[in-house]
């Protein structure tokens, strides 16, 4: 792919015109999700926040099963995360992201022209392999990944009470990132930038 080029990513994609229509949701459900996404651009014009929240979910569902040969259950996705590319960027995207428990067995089946492998590896592993430089990940991975390792176990994620905001990087806040990372620091986006 032209962007995120020898990435390790999240499976996913774009909200095609597909995921508009066609799927059965239930009200609550669809609810639920809007609510998640209320500080997003799901939730920009009141009226259509479910029907965003629905094709969001819908694109989610579709793209593991695209990608990855996984057939989950709309309901066992949990809103987590929205990331916006910085201004400037030659390509912007508006990521939701989802966590959800996979039951035991579950393999993905490499099935994607989007990336050359697919793999199911903890999430630890994965830190450590990008502190060593064995593998890249964009903040929007690795700052998911640390808040998952730090809550623990897959329940207490699963009881975890979210407040989505959009993360929307400024231009130069990836390279801050990634150096204050290489020192061994930690910073959520949200805040002003570290004083150096």
């Amino acid at each position: 792919m032209d962007f995120a080029a020898g990435m390790v990513v999240f499976p996913g994609g774009r909200v095609d015109d597909a995921d508009s229509s066609g799927w059965t949701f239930g009200d609550e459900l669809l609810e639920a999700h809007a609510e998640a996404w209320s500080g997003t651009s799901v939730s920009n014009d009141a009226a259509r926040a479910r029907h965003n929240a629905g094709r969001v979910l819908a694109a989610a569902v579709r793209e593991l099963a695209e990608e990855c040969g996984i057939s989950i259950r709309p309901d066992s996705l949990m809103p987590w995360a929205n990331w916006v590319t910085p201004e400037g960027q030659p390509k912007r995207f508006d990521t939701y992201f989802f966590v959800t428990a996979v039951g035991p067995g579950v393999e993905p089946r490499h099935q994607t022209t989007e990336a050359w492998q697919s793999h199911w590896l903890p999430m630890r592993r994965i830190l450590q392999d990008e502190s060593a430089g064995t593998i890249r990940l964009l903040p929007p991975t690795l700052t998911i990944l640390d808040e998952l390792v730090e809550i623990g176990t897959t329940a207490a994620i699963r009881q975890t009470k979210r407040v989505i905001e959009s993360m929307r990087p400024r231009p130069g806040d990836m390279e801050e990132y990634f150096r204050l990372r290489r020192q061994g620091q930690k910073w959520d986006m949200r805040t002003p930038r570290p004083q150096s």
